[in-house]
């Protein structure tokens, strides 16, 4: 009996999974198997809010591999040495696996694969399961990736797709292949007491409710803070409970501007997977450095926690990081907001942001946070580096009505309108009553320190 084993990673669903396919093709029997990498939880990357999702979806997978006469086997440690043990406990002739695009995915398959061939097994790494494009697949004439999004997307947006691969009626595992009990996101503490449910069930009724619902006004209102418009598929394909190209399928088949502009932010999310795949390093340093001289930890640290608590005096930049606090989510016009006023208007270091929103995104990934940030930053792909999103300007124009900001910083819920967004301009208001700190720093002398440090006054 031939036997092939299935590492799952970012890929934690069954419909459109293209190793676990060729698995069962190729083989008798299958050992669907999840690592709880060690160097993952080494790394920090191991948060309450990714835990508990993923608690969720590999409950899920496992009771779809259930329904099917298989099960999902669940191991903890070294990623290596606990696919080679799978591999001999099974006597597994093939492994297959997602391909990754950070410098940790490309480092876990060089060593699994020599690790593998020493024991005469062979590793086969499937390209477009976690992006809808491989990285790589289109490149300019004189590099190795694209460096502006436009141009990517003209080239992306011409490429035909593979097609989706349905998922399986039957999965057989052999016997004698020993598993840890599939965690559970109740032995998870300290989670975000609005987190969303995970698992492909869930990712696959909201996506039909979303393309059913949602996709047609997408165009109009993905920017409507108060009307929550967006699809919030990101922590379902950041976790790959979700195929990202049988989304675009889907939402192309929907057709009309608003799947168009939905689908271009697929191709976002590509994007940054290549330009991570091109250049590891933009995880932690800059991608085009401005030669910032960062306001220090020190200097900085009653602003930046004042940040992080959402007590920044700016009603807007409050209630983003409130609702990322509270449901380990932000509306994505919310971190445009929040990126832009602790990078430039508090002219702090963009990699403390981009870690306080790891600790606590659902969907957080080293390609979109670091690279999202990095452009907020001015220090990524934005072709203007310096652009500065005015808080105010922005509430007025994105919430006009208050409702966001009345939501989350319930202190100013008797505001009424637009006021609610300048609270320190009104008159005879006991200040001290509600509760509600006063601006950490004036707009006009934020943008007048960086413009200094950037060399632009």
């Amino acid at each position: 009996m031939t036997i092939s084993v299935v590492l799952f990673t970012s890929d934690l669903r069954l419909h459109d999974h293209p190793p676990l396919r060729a698995a069962l093709d190729g083989s008798d029997a299958v050992v669907p198997l999840f690592v709880r990498d060690e160097a993952v939880a080494e790394a920090g990357f191991t948060v309450p809010n990714r835990m508990a999702f993923l608690a969720d979806c590999l409950a899920d997978l496992d009771a779809r591999l259930r329904e099917r006469g298989g099960r999902l086997v669940v191991r903890s440690g070294d990623v290596v040495a606990e696919v080679a043990k799978t591999v001999a406990e099974a006597d597994a002739d093939e492994v297959h696996m997602a391909a990754g695009v950070s410098a940790f995915a490309h480092r876990r398959e060089e060593r699994l694969r020599a690790a593998l061939e020493a024991e005469g097994c062979r590793l086969h790494v499937h390209e477009t399961v976690i992006t809808a494009l491989a990285p790589g697949a289109v490149t300019p004439a004189s590099s190795d990736h694209f460096a502006v999004f436009t141009p990517y997307h003209r080239q992306w947006a011409r490429q035909p797709l593979r097609d989706v691969v349905a998922a399986p009626r039957a999965v057989r595992v052999p016997e004698g292949v020993g598993s840890e009990e599939v965690p559970s996101r109740s032995g998870v503490s300290g989670v975000s007491p609005g987190l969303a449910t995970g698992g492909e069930t869930e990712a696959r009724k909201r996506v039909t409710a979303w393309l059913r619902g949602g996709i047609g006004a997408y165009e109009d209102r993905h920017d409507d803070l108060p009307g929550d418009a967006t699809s919030r598929l990101s922590p379902h394909l950041h976790f790959g409970t979700l195929s990202p190209v049988e989304l675009v399928h889907r939402a192309a088949a929907a057709g009309g501007p608003g799947a168009e502009a939905f689908v271009r932010q697929l191709a976002w999310r590509d994007f940054h997977h290549q330009v991570l795949a091109a250049r590891p390093d933009a995880s932690a340093a800059d991608y085009r450095s401005q030669h910032d001289r960062w306001r220090s930890a020190a200097e900085a640290r009653d602003d930046i926690e004042a940040w992080r608590e959402g007590r920044t005096g700016y009603p807007v930049v409050d209630a983003a990081m409130r609702q990322l606090r509270h449901e380990g989510w932000m509306h994505n016009r919310g971190r445009l907001l929040t990126a832009s006023f602790l990078a430039k208007t508090l002219y702090v270091d963009w990699r403390v942001g981009a870690r306080h929103f790891l600790d606590l995104l659902v969907d957080g990934d080293v390609a979109n946070n670091q690279l999202n940030w990095q452009w907020m930053a001015g220090t990524g792909t934005d072709s203007r580096p310096n652009r500065v999103l005015n808080p105010v300007i922005q509430a007025g124009k994105y919430d006009p009505d208050g409702t966001y900001v009345r939501r989350w910083v319930p202190e100013l819920a008797g505001l009424a309108g637009r006021a609610v967004h300048e609270p320190w301009k009104l008159r005879g208001l006991d200040r001290a009553a509600f509760d509600y700190p006063d601006p950490i720093v004036d707009l006009s002398e934020g943008l007048a320190r960086f413009k200094k440090a950037r060399g632009r006054d």
